[in-house]
């Protein structure tokens, strides 16, 4: 499979035609992507007048100024943060929207672990992954953002254990965005029963102020009593427009934590969606945003619970410099048979500065009447009580601050049982502190 030194501009019909013709894939994978396409020339964008969209304007994103990735780029990836100094089962990148290497422990492929880039996989292994690609966990219809990814995603970094097996060491995945380029890259994370695995997953640009697009999604797929621990740092450049689906399927007795720390972009909206399916499944899911600018992130979380016996809990902290902003909005939704389910949700917002803004927005949707749910949320600004104690003692206001931050994540960083991923996130939000006036 491969993609054509060029193609028509932008996101049209023949552009689509073009990457179809230059992809050479399998007949039923086309006619998933046909069926998507359709699908987003049939949705309109999302309307400002929508609960979901009401906080988040696009309007200033033009689609017509990106392209479909189209040219192969030279030269290295960017270097992330989160696999550095870490023993590592295998790794895998990709760069504008292209597959740009893989490596992998020669064991694993002999206890049936496939790890790597979509493409390359396909063509030995789509007996087991044709059924993952087929089933569309990921509702391509949510809105016009899943339409042109399901029809137009490249790029795919996979990771898929067989039952029982368990690989102690992560693997690393990595997607990264040249200034002005476009990535539809997406994660699929299958764990069969009795697996257990950890992924570190890193998108990231080549530059701090880089531009460009990112559309993507993430999809994972836990097994009965499969364990998977994964971490996602989003670091775009300021000037990316960042829109993502992500979706993870838990079954019976499985077990999922998911860290996820954002730090770029120009605006981002991300669906995060976590089904508890089967009795005793359970998710433990962090979350970390800083902000800065005039940055945006939204981020819409659901803790759904299908099934009884089953256990969530998702943390959010947010801390917000300059005149950036953040929406959370948290749903716990329990299911009629989902009994004696315990969910948890909470947010805590830092505010940095006068004109930042965090708009915080737990709901629960409950339809089961022996469970246990709760749901909070916090605003504050730094105490200067705790600035002036840490300048007691010889701290700068800037290293006070950056102390206090620090701490305002110490929660979420506790939680991590890496300890090089726990310095790392700590020392990237660090260096992003300014003074706090």
């Amino acid at each position: 499979m491969s993609i054509a030194t060029s193609l028509p501009a932008g996101f049209g019909t023949e552009s689509f035609e073009a990457f179809l013709d230059a992809r050479r894939e399998p007949d039923w994978l086309t006619r998933l992507r046909r069926s998507a396409w359709s699908d987003f020339e049939q949705l309109g964008w999302p309307d400002r007048r929508d609960e979901e969209w009401i906080r988040t304007d696009i309007r200033l994103f033009k689609l017509g100024r990106f392209s479909l990735p189209a040219q192969r780029p030279t030269g290295p990836c960017p270097a992330g943060a989160l696999a550095e100094g870490v023993e590592l089962a295998g790794g895998t990148a990709s760069l504008n929207g292209f597959a740009a290497g893989t490596t992998v422990d020669s064991t694993l492929a002999s206890r049936g672990v496939v790890f790597g880039e979509l493409d390359e996989l396909l063509r030995d292994h789509e007996t087991v992954l044709r059924p993952y690609l087929e089933r569309r966990l990921l509702d391509g219809r949510q809105d016009r953002f899943a339409a042109l990814h399901a029809a137009c995603w490249t790029a795919s970094h996979v990771l898929y254990v067989p039952r029982g097996v368990r690989v102690a060491a992560p693997f690393h995945m990595s997607a990264a965005l040249r200034d002005g380029g476009v990535d539809l890259g997406r994660t699929l994370i299958v764990l069969e029963e009795g697996a257990e695995a950890t992924v570190l997953n890193e998108t990231l640009s080549d530059s701090p102020t880089a531009g460009g697009l990112h559309c993507g999604a993430t999809e994972i797929v836990l097994r009965a009593g499969a364990q998977l621990r994964y971490v996602h740092l989003q670091d775009w450049g300021q000037g990316v427009w960042h829109f993502a689906h992500q979706q993870a399927q838990v079954e019976r007795n499985a077990s999922l934590q998911w860290t996820s720390a954002a730090m770029g972009s120009r605006l981002a909206k991300v669906n995060q969606r976590v089904a508890l399916v089967g009795e005793g499944a359970e998710c433990q899911v962090n979350g970390v945003l800083f902000t800065e600018g005039k940055q945006h992130l939204s981020y819409h979380t659901l803790q759904h619970h299908k099934a009884a016996h089953c256990r969530s809990d998702f943390l959010y902290k947010s801390a917000l410099q300059d005149q950036s902003r953040t929406v959370w909005r948290g749903l716990i939704k329990v299911d009629p048979g989902a009994q004696k389910t315990d969910g948890y949700q909470r947010n805590d917002n830092l505010l940095l500065s006068t004109s930042a803004r965090a708009d915080s927005i737990p709901g629960l949707e409950i339809e089961a009447d022996d469970v246990r749910c709760t749901h909070g949320s916090t605003t504050s600004k730094v105490d200067e009580e705790l600035i002036f104690y840490c300048q007691c003692r010889g701290y700068t206001r800037r290293e006070a601050t950056r102390l206090i931050v620090t701490g305002f994540f110490q929660q979420i960083f506790d939680r991590i049982t890496i300890e090089s991923v726990r310095e790392a996130l700590g020392h990237a939000i660090s260096r992003r502190v300014r003074e706090y006036a």
